[in-house]
């Protein structure tokens, strides 16, 4: 029948460019869910109005420079107004983050968690995929700036993490991962950034062992590398100038062979579209010195869910506000900017996002 709206649910009209429409937006709000990207264009205004309102703030930003940005500009004051603005809480970066808290606490029985490496797999039905142009726009600005992102690090003043356990192996920029028997890539978004602050926060904060991670994408045979390699060229030789980012954001279909364009995917790509993200651990038994000797108990977990970029996304997003309103009493003490995994780890998100569709799972047990 037709959709009534719950009385009640009023509908509050407001534009990025109108300071006082955000101000009246966030006054009326607990939490603000802000979905409007690139953020480096669209994001500060609204972080803005909910920390001058005392309104909590979540986005799905998958851009470090934004999010960091955010964090030095305004961490102080969101901890004055006891709020808190949660960043890269959608696919980039809930999974990720909250996966190897959850791998973490898995290895825990028997031992201490020190490396994870997590490979990304992405499945389309025969309807193939795309990208709504936005997070392509996002990718295209974020490599090209990359200076900034440096200067602005060195502006927070992060210190180096310590190194706990054997160092994590960088592996190629294209490697055979035996395990899925597919050629393997870095992956590119904001996942390794976002689980690095968070990894600082809970050993800063709660005197935790940061773990050390690094992340990656299968994507596939040979012949999807060599096309992968020739668009990445490109790209790469594109986006150091202006008019070569005019140009990749004027045609994004063509330059992403398809995968990004201005209409996004339609409703059956979306149905036929899921993701599996697996976690492989290691760490050293219980009472044994993580800084002597090799790496003896390993743990295998997974992420899965749908469609990445838009079902799981949502899902992720609206839980992490549910989870902000429910688990209060679980969240730091000290409102803040914050990652995802560093304001949730102690909540129940990942019994929230499980019972969603964005299901953890232990793959093979703790073994020494």
């Amino acid at each position: 029948g037709k959709l009534e709206l719950k009385s009640g649910v009023g509908i509050i009209l407001c534009d990025v460019n109108d300071p006082s429409s955000l101000a009246d937006m966030a006054k009326q709000a607990a939490v603000v869910l802000n979905c409007v990207g690139p953020y480096r264009f669209f994001g500060e205004p609204v972080v803005k109005a909910c920390v001058e309102n005392g309104t909590s703030c979540i986005d799905i930003s998958g851009e470090p420079q934004f999010l960091e940005g955010m964090y030095l500009k305004y961490n102080d004051k969101a901890a004055e107004k006891g709020i808190y603005i949660i960043g890269s809480s959608g696919f980039d970066s809930i999974p990720a983050d909250m996966g190897v808290l959850y791998t973490r606490d898995n290895l825990k029985v028997k031992g201490t968690l020190t490396a994870v490496e997590s490979f990304l797999t992405v499945k389309s039905g025969p309807e193939g995929y795309s990208i709504h142009d936005g997070t392509w726009k996002s990718a295209v600005h974020g490599l090209a700036d990359q200076d900034n992102l440096r200067k602005l690090r060195k502006q927070i003043g992060y210190k180096p993490l310590p190194v706990i356990g054997a160092k994590l192996k960088r592996r190629g920029l294209v490697f055979y991962s035996k395990e899925f028997k597919e050629y393997s890539i870095p992956f590119m978004g904001s996942d390794v950034s976002v689980v690095k602050r968070t990894q600082r926060y809970l050993h800063t904060n709660l005197q935790e062992i940061p773990v050390q991670y690094t992340a990656y994408a299968t994507v596939g045979g040979l012949a999807s590398v060599i096309k992968l390699m020739f668009a990445g060229l490109l790209f790469f030789l594109l986006v150091k100038f202006s008019f070569g980012r005019n140009l990749l954001t004027k045609y994004p279909e063509f330059f992403s062979s398809g995968y990004f364009s201005k209409k996004g995917p339609t409703q059956k790509q979306i149905d036929g579209s899921s993701f599996t993200m697996t976690f492989f651990g290691e760490g050293y038994a219980k009472g044994e010195d993580p800084q002597q000797g090799k790496p003896n108990v390993k743990i295998c977990t997974q992420v899965k869910g749908q469609d990445a970029g838009y079902m799981a996304t949502a899902v992720a997003m609206v839980q992490a506000g549910v989870a902000l309103l429910k688990d209060a009493s679980a969240l730091p003490k000290q409102g803040g900017v914050y990652t995802p995994g560093a304001a949730f780890s102690k909540t129940k998100l990942i019994d929230r996002l499980n019972k969603h569709g964005i299901e953890f799972s232990v793959i093979s047990k703790p073994e020494a």
